[in-house]
């Protein structure tokens, strides 16, 4: 997250909006980006439904395993990086200028 944290006036230049999701509870999410100083909503996902529905829940663990999605103004994923991948916004930023 600090990394997105760190680029996300880039992705404002490209218009693009950057959302966290984590499986965590809304009040843990609230001190996180408090305590990190995120500046770009933090979304709940406690029931683990979408990450679930993206093919990114450890079931067994509980857990979703890192992942960032570009998706398009119509709702298409147009990329996918998972892992350490995700954690740096290089990917995310260079798939964003190309569907800008």
């Amino acid at each position: 997250m600090n990394n997105y944290r760190d680029n996300l006036a880039k992705f404002r230049e490209l218009d693009a909006q950057v959302l966290g999701i984590s499986v965590d509870a809304a009040p843990s999410l609230k001190v996180f980006a408090e305590q990190t100083g995120v500046q770009f909503p933090l979304l709940s996902d406690f029931k683990r439904q979408a990450a679930a529905a993206y093919g990114i829940l450890n079931e067994e663990r509980g857990f979703a395993e890192r992942a960032t999605f570009v998706i398009d103004r119509d709702g298409k994923i147009r990329a996918i990086e998972t892992g350490a991948a995700a954690i740096d916004p290089a990917g995310a930023l260079d798939s964003c200028r190309a569907i800008r």
